[in-house]
């Protein structure tokens, strides 16, 4: 088995922080996509979306997209539960981790992609004007989230989830995409900086 791993890129670094606070091992294979690696070679061999990261089983099996590799590693290693436990407590978690990518982890990516000039390269055409309008997106949805951060621990309840993983990655990559978390939401941020303390966070 082996992970091509993308270093810094939000996807990749989902699926390190989940195998860490799993207690998981996972050879890395390293992909420099600044040098655009991941277009061509072995990823786009295994993966013809040309995307970070990708798993390869032992068998030669494929598996990519960043929630379908960690649905996969829970599967096989149950504690701690990452995605909720329980009828309900699963529902919750997936709700919430879909919040938090859709409304929050893509508007951020959309807005990097189409504003920072490393990106040229990358999303052709770069449209300024679109990576523009979803920084507001993200800020709506961050205000929806303070809101309900007032009332607990973590996004899907008292417990470290996916959600987590996807909501730190997310507020994380604000600042190469020009976004600043507004100081007026303080659940947010007593949220954020609980999960960069933890040791999953360097991962």
């Amino acid at each position: 088995m082996k992970l091509y791993d993308g270093g810094r890129a939000p996807n990749p670094r989902r699926v390190r922080i989940f195998l860490a606070e799993k207690g998981i091992s996972v050879p890395l294979v390293p992909v420099d996509m600044a040098a655009l690696e991941h277009k061509g070679g072995a990823v786009a061999e295994r993966n013809p979306l040309r995307r970070l990261p990708v798993l390869e089983l032992d068998d030669g099996t494929i598996l990519t997209e960043t929630i379908a590799i960690c649905r996969y590693f829970e599967e096989l290693h149950r504690a701690p539960p990452l995605f909720g436990t329980g009828a309900l407590g699963k529902a919750l978690v997936e709700m919430w981790q879909r919040r938090l990518e859709l409304n929050l982890f893509m508007p951020v990516a959309q807005a990097f992609r189409h504003i920072h000039p490393a990106m040229k390269e990358w999303e052709v055409p770069q449209v300024p004007a679109w990576g523009e309008i979803n920084k507001p997106k993200a800020l709506e949805f961050l205000e929806i989230l303070d809101r309900e951060l007032a009332s607990r621990q973590f996004a899907a309840g008292d417990a470290f989830s996916i959600a987590d993983i996807t909501g730190l990655c997310a507020v994380d990559f604000m600042k190469p995409a020009r976004i600043a978390v507004p100081e007026t939401f303080g659940n947010v941020r007593r949220w954020h900086q609980a999960l960069k303390a933890r040791p999953s966070a360097e991962a």
